[in-house]
């Protein structure tokens, strides 16, 4: 069974983002203005990921500033 997708609330109305729902055991990532492209993979490496990303590891690959 697939959880509704959910996009950061720092997205605001805009197409701009990424959005996530768990399926069947997995993840499924995709872009808020590309959703037909999916991106599936474990819940343990999702966490992993996230992991990294709130220790700032991800930080040199965008523009963070707001």
């Amino acid at each position: 069974m697939a959880t509704d997708w959910q996009k950061s609330s720092f997205s605001g109305n805009s197409n701009e983002c990424i959005e996530v729902r768990a399926v069947d055991g997995t993840v499924e990532v995709r872009e808020s203005d590309s959703p037909e492209v999916i991106i599936r993979t474990t819940p343990a490496k999702w966490a992993k990921f996230l992991l990294g990303a709130r220790a700032g590891e991800f930080d040199a690959h965008g523009d963070f500033a707001g």
